[in-house]
């Protein structure tokens, strides 16, 4: 029997020896391959941490003791050991475990997790609650050395002078977000305490005096040293006992600075540095570990078609113009902007995990003259709602927003579905908002948007779908496709153009318009079709989308129009397969269908 299998609660894990912990945290990380190989996910970011996770369960209560993590996708060990290895094949799957850390599936997971910056302002409010109720509990922040530097980790970090006791941050530094991290907050923490100098002393006190009096002498004075020299002060000034470099995939190290951690908690709040290797275990992933954050099946890396032509196509458009600049936050080759990284690198710009400084930042740059593109995921845009509006917006300057992953995202779920910006981005003044339907269409609105002299937001999927023959945007923003004139389908994007064309193919009455700009809408179709029955498909929520936005120009021109709306619902869609969620949310031909034929009927009725 493995260890694995020999575990029936938590509290075996602290019956477990060093070597057994040893070989569990192997059973764990062949576990995490083999599983991900089936079922994709974040593969480098869970293989650094496992050691670190078995540490965590061996010294405190979970769940009693909160752990909170930042971002979460370091959570497969700590779903593993926390009861739920059985189902653990079925992580990002229909009706199966999520990827991240989600309250409804286990006590355990003590905050819903997904994006950067949470944990450590959420392990705060634990604290405050638990010392209001009179509870004994410690809380954990576990958060990685690329999410620390987002503004509102920083926020929570220097928030009070002096923090609660049986608080515990613990920065998990692999020295990457999703691409490697440059941010010089992080130049100053990987400085403190990994110095060959300071290794060396280390090492050497050790070696000469042993663990003696003499030796706590000297590290008391070599401490003070730190503290004098501001090593350690930025997090002893915000009332932390700032404790590192601990080697963090050495299990046994780790219970021993855990146990003093925790005592030293008691009287004061404590900051941990614990160094990882991400995708430690598997080669490749440790090698390439940007690459392998995040898998697709068989281990396959799966770089969007959309990022790839905006990589390529910025190139080609910074040959021309030297003005144009482009900027993600953490994730330029999601973004596809490692090509411009590569080509040129004076005209590329990654900011870490900070959404709202990237988006500001952009601002200035155009008030100074330049172009900037601003590449981010369509869930992760949303942290930067208020840079857009008040910054961007609101000085009506030239910046082209290109926003990744909009649309159901499928197995990552409920934190990362692209299903708001349409909602969030059309309500404010200046901003152009396009949904490009294929790569072509993308190129040709890209070079469109960056002609313009105001904010532009375009927004895509991961892939395009396959062979949808619309019509260069020189021709009209909205390609018309069937000369039908009973029922018009406004599709937004390729998925809703996809089934929309199938409706047609079964309706010769269906004519089907591609809305490739959605703010403007083209008033001038909507006057065309407005004795036909109107419905519209898109990947947005139906509050707020291009449906209710059409519904509102005819009921502001006061015209009896049939339209019926699909997208959406009002709720978060779970984690699974693109084409369930789709049909979750009644997106599909079959529904269109019904929706045409019961209109039909009650025409004739």
């Amino acid at each position: 029997m493995s260890v694995l299998e020999g575990l029936k609660s938590t509290a075996d894990i602290k019956k477990l020896n060093i070597e057994e912990l040893k070989k569990l945290a192997e059973e764990i990380r062949a576990e995490i391959l083999d599983v991900t190989a089936k079922n994709g996910g974040h593969l480098a970011s869970n293989l650094g941490v496992v050691e670190a996770t078995i540490a965590l369960y061996y010294v405190f209560d979970l769940p009693t003791d909160k752990l909170v993590f930042d971002v979460g996708h370091q959570c497969y060990a700590y779903k593993i050991l926390s009861g739920r290895n059985e189902r653990f094949s079925t992580i990002r799957t229909d009706g199966g475990l999520s990827g991240f850390p989600d309250r409804e599936e286990s006590e355990f997971d003590s905050f819903n997790t997904g994006h950067a910056g949470t944990s450590i302002a959420a392990g705060l409010g634990f604290c405050m609650a638990r010392d209001k109720k009179d509870e004994s509990y410690r809380v954990i922040s576990m958060v990685g050395d690329g999410a620390i530097v987002n503004g509102l980790n920083q926020e929570a970090l220097t928030a009070f002078d002096e923090k609660p006791k049986n608080f515990i941050v613990i920065l998990n530094d692999n020295g990457m977000s999703i691409s490697k991290n440059r941010n010089g907050f992080y130049r100053f923490l990987s400085k403190q305490t990994t110095t060959r100098g300071y290794l060396r002393g280390k090492r050497a006190l050790k070696k000469i005096f042993g663990t003696s009096f003499i030796t706590r002498v000297l590290v008391r004075v070599r401490d003070f040293i730190k503290r004098v020299t501001n090593k350690t002060g930025y997090f002893e000034n915000h009332g932390f006992k700032y404790v590192g470099v601990v080697d963090g995939n050495d299990i046994k190290t780790m219970i021993s600075i855990l146990n003093r951690v925790k005592e030293v908690a008691k009287d004061k709040a404590v900051f941990l540095h614990i160094k990882t290797t991400k995708g430690k275990g598997y080669e490749k992933a440790e090698e390439r570990s940007d690459k392998y954050h995040g898998v697709g099946t068989d281990l396959r890396l799966d770089s969007g078609k959309f990022s790839v032509v905006l990589g390529n196509k910025l190139n080609d458009i910074i040959e021309k113009d030297k003005n144009v600049v482009a900027i993600t936050a953490g994730m330029k080759d999601g973004t596809g902007l490692t090509a411009v990284e590569r080509i040129n690198p004076k005209n590329f710009y990654d900011v870490g995990i900070a959404e709202e400084f990237a988006v500001t930042m952009a601002a200035g740059m155009a008030s100074g003259g330049l172009k900037p593109v601003v590449a981010i995921y369509s869930t992760f845009m949303q942290r930067a709602y208020d840079q857009i509006l008040h910054d961007v917006c609101l000085q009506n300057l030239p910046v082209v927003f290109c926003l990744d992953r909009a649309g159901l995202v499928g197995k990552d779920g409920k934190t990362h579905q692209g299903t708001f910006d349409l909602s969030f981005l059309t309500h404010m003044p200046n901003m152009q908002v396009f949904a490009p339907t294929t790569l072509s269409d993308f190129e040709e609105i890209l070079e469109y948007a960056l002609s313009l002299n105001s904010p532009v937001a375009i927004r895509y999927p991961k892939n395009p779908e396959k062979e949808l023959p619309v019509k260069s945007i020189k021709d009209g923003m909205w390609s018309k496709f069937g000369n039908g004139t009973e029922v018009s389908l406004l599709a937004v994007g390729p998925k809703a153009l996809k089934i929309a064309l199938e409706v047609m193919d079964k309706d010769d009455g269906v004519s089907v318009y591609a809305v490739r700009q959605i703010k403007p809408l083209s008033t001038e179709i909507l006057d065309k079709i407005i004795k036909t029955h109107v419905i519209t498909i898109e990947e947005n929520v139906l509050i707020g989308g291009v449906g209710q936005q059409v519904c509102a120009y005819y009921s502001m021109k006061n015209k009896n129009v049939k339209v019926d709306c699909f997208g959406v619902k009002d709720q978060f869609t779970a984690h699974g397969s693109v084409d369930n969620q789709l049909e979750i949310n009644q997106i599909s031909y079959k529904k269109v269908i019904e929706k045409i034929n019961e209109r039909k009927s009650e025409k004739h009725e």
